[in-house]
């Protein structure tokens, strides 16, 4: 029959000496692989003590951003719903209306801005296509929910707070 590969090795069918009788080679060969591993570096954590440090491109829960002066920075252009590859952000614009620049920093703004967390695969596109800076991804990770209905971020999920009315409180 002709070998397909060189890979294949034929077994040796002699018999055993009295070392491999005894297994002591083989036994030795077993604990200096064990005591070997005592030796190096630890690849797990305990968890809740040690926290491991974040990658420096890792991308976590959206926050919408305010400018300077505590106004919502998002102008609902909707780049960053184009720009979703997963099609998780959902907005609707509004106008501003007198008396409300104190709010928002356009006259445009998002009056709905949602985003679909089971959707969403966290691919920064959003943040990149803001022309406002409005969006960025945090180094927050996402927490669990049991419903779906929690898994869908709104506006004031993801609005980062007032320091102006976080200081007065």
């Amino acid at each position: 029959m002709e070998k397909l590969t060189n890979r294949s090795v034929q077994v040796d069918r002699s018999p055993m000496t009295f070392g491999e009788k005894i297994y002591l080679p083989a036994i030795f060969k077993g604990l200096t692989i064990t005591i070997g591993h005592i030796f190096k570096k630890n690849v797990t954590f305990k968890y809740p003590e040690q926290k491991r440090a974040f990658s420096p491109v890792f991308r976590g829960l959206h926050i919408l951003n305010r400018d300077e002066e505590g106004r919502e920075r998002c102008t609902a252009c909707g780049l960053c719903a184009l720009a979703c590859p997963a099609e998780a952000i959902t907005m609707e614009a509004a106008e501003r209306k007198p008396g409300e620049e104190h709010l928002y920093r356009e006259e445009k703004y998002a009056a709905k801005y949602e985003i679909n967390m089971l959707r969403c695969i966290f691919c920064g596109y959003c943040e990149e296509a803001c022309p406002k800076d409005a969006v960025y991804l945090s180094e927050t990770l996402m927490p669990t929910h049991y419903s779906r209905k929690t898994m869908v971020y709104k506006k004031e999920d993801l609005l980062i707070p007032n320091p102006k009315n976080h200081g007065n409180q």
